[in-house]
């Protein structure tokens, strides 16, 4: 088991776990609000299979990493994954991210820049910017996340039910593309997260990326499903083409949120593709 430290609290080390596995060009894979690092063994087999190494971890507050009550915003998510970067020094690396996980690789490229990155991957994408203001009106109410929030105070088992449900349009695809046992698995992982980043993440979803998009000077593919309930297609991934210069988009039809694990056999296809397998 490896960790990395990331931070501090209270005198006490905020770790990050991790596992590199596999020998190549590095590709990092960071992993969507409430799972973690494993949440990518459909990805992970394949990309060991072409050649790849590939890293995967925990977000802090996910998995098995520290659950600190701090640092639960994008600048402090793309520390970690800069930290991260440094200390395994990688180069040449490519950057895989799911849903909160687009997050991480926005801003890390819009703040860090790309000398350390060859190509990047938005899937179920978060950006550019989900609230609703005077100059987004294409976004979502604010009450909308208020009410995400007291629904975790007030029954945070009650709410990842109804979230993974969505995430997964069980009624559409439960019993083909997801399976109760891989559904209670989510379930399982998603409560051992902690309470505290379960409710505090709801506000990093708000966070503006419009400025780090332009900033974004590698290939960078989008893969996203047209009937994402987490993340509307309209509202996010409809509205990236023209943000970002070099940018390919695939659309997965009748795809849920969480695709990696739905639609792994068009996903992975278009995923080797866009590293030249």
């Amino acid at each position: 088991m490896s960790y990395v430290t990331v931070g501090q609290e209270n005198g006490a080390d905020i770790d990050l776990y991790y596992e590199d596995h596999g020998a190549g060009q590095p590709v990092v894979m960071i992993h969507g609000y409430p799972l973690n690092g494993h949440s990518w063994e459909k990805q992970e087999r394949v990309l060991l299979q072409a050649g790849h190494r590939v890293i995967t971890y925990d977000r802090r507050g996910f998995g098995q990493s520290s659950q600190p009550t701090v640092g639960y915003d994008y600048d402090t998510f793309a520390a970690d994954l800069n930290t991260l970067v440094n200390h395994l020094d990688l180069t040449d690396l490519v950057l895989v991210g799911f849903s909160m996980g687009t997050g991480e690789v926005t801003r890390y490229l819009g703040t860090y820049g790309s000398a350390r990155v060859d190509r990047a991957v938005l899937m179920g994408a978060i950006p550019p910017f989900l609230l609703k203001t005077a100059d987004n009106p294409g976004g979502v109410d604010a009450s909308v996340f208020e009410s995400i929030k007291e629904a975790v105070i007030a029954d945070r088992p009650a709410y990842f039910k109804s979230f993974l449900d969505n995430f997964y349009n069980v009624d559409d695809l439960g019993g083909t593309r997801i399976s109760e046992q891989a559904w209670q698995n989510s379930f399982i992982v998603a409560v051992g997260a902690s309470a505290h980043a379960a409710y505090a993440c709801v506000d990093t979803w708000l966070t503006d990326f419009r400025a780090d998009l332009p900033k974004i000077d590698v290939p960078t593919l989008l893969v996203h499903g047209d009937a994402d309930r987490i993340l509307p297609y309209e509202a996010t991934a409809a509205r990236l083409p023209g943000l970002i210069a070099n940018l390919e988009v695939v659309t997965i039809p009748d795809g849920p949120h969480n695709i990696a694990w739905t639609h792994p056999d068009q996903v992975n296809p278009a995923l080797l593709h866009f590293l030249g397998h």
